[in-house]
């Protein structure tokens, strides 16, 4: 069985998202007077984040459901010669 497309996903949306939030923090608020002088970056960085950490959990729980699955069944040895 592959990698299940959640971890991958998750890493990816999670560091996008820290990126995002960390350059809306740390950036001059003058390049937000076209937004109302609304943060966009730092909540959307924020929303990055926690769908990232959402697709981790739920990758890491179908990993460790599928390693108890193959846990609770052990192969048969005599089948495979």
């Amino acid at each position: 069985m592959g990698m299940d497309i959640r971890l991958p996903v998750g890493v990816f949306f999670s560091l996008v998202g820290l990126i995002l939030a960390l350059y809306g923090r740390f950036a001059d608020p003058w390049i937000y007077q076209k937004s109302l002088g609304i943060n966009i970056n730092v909540y959307w960085g924020i929303v990055r984040c926690i769908f990232g950490a959402v697709m981790l959990l739920l990758g890491r729980r179908a990993l460790r459901a599928t390693v108890r699955e193959v846990a609770s069944h052990p192969a048969d040895p005599g089948a495979q010669k």
